[in-house]
């Protein structure tokens, strides 16, 4: 049975050592004795305590698991094959299905909920740091998709209260659609 905990733990302790050291890196995800939600939410304020935000949130966006990224990725070149351009990408019905938009020359993704299983159990987060796992997903699948620099900007989030989570994908380069 797959542990998503194991796995989160194992993830966010590689990408705080890759930005201090192994000490660090189990202070931070040391919380063997607190449930889930409890957890999520300390990991993140020993997160806080030792890091600049900036730097949690680059730490947090190398924390995305990965899951189903290859399905995403095809749903997205598929997308591409048959677009020339942004709006047509994202009029696409699939896209739309996917939650994805372009709006005023911007691309957006959302999503109507959480989709984090580590979140299931958690009410409202304190900061969107633990989110921004989403945001580095996202990133890899589009720079891979688009072939280009992507940023990424988290600007809703269900679980601190929003109604949806929402983020905007700004290409930074020239996307070659097929």
């Amino acid at each position: 049975m797959l542990n998503i905990r194991k796995i989160q733990e194992q993830v966010i302790f590689g990408a705080v050592k890759a930005e201090s050291n192994d000490t660090i890196a189990q202070n931070i995800v040391n919380g063997e004795f607190e449930g889930n939600p409890i957890w999520v939410k300390n990991t993140m304020k020993r997160l806080k305590d030792n890091f600049d935000i900036l730097t949690a949130k680059k730490i947090r966006m190398n924390c995305q698991c990965g899951y189903t990224m290859d399905e995403k990725y095809a749903l997205v070149k598929e997308l591409m094959v048959s677009s020339t351009n942004l709006e047509e990408f994202a009029n696409n019905e699939k896209a739309k299905a996917a939650g994805i938009s372009y709006n005023d020359s911007e691309l957006y993704l959302q999503f109507p909920f959480c989709t984090c299983p580590m979140l299931a159990e958690v009410d409202k987060l304190d900061s969107n740091t633990w989110c921004q796992c989403t945001t580095g997903y996202s990133k890899v699948l589009f720079e891979n998709a688009f072939g280009c620099e992507v940023d990424i900007d988290l600007l809703k989030s269900v679980k601190m209260g929003d109604d949806i989570c929402l983020m905007k994908i700004s290409p930074l380069g020239t996307i070659h659609f097929d």
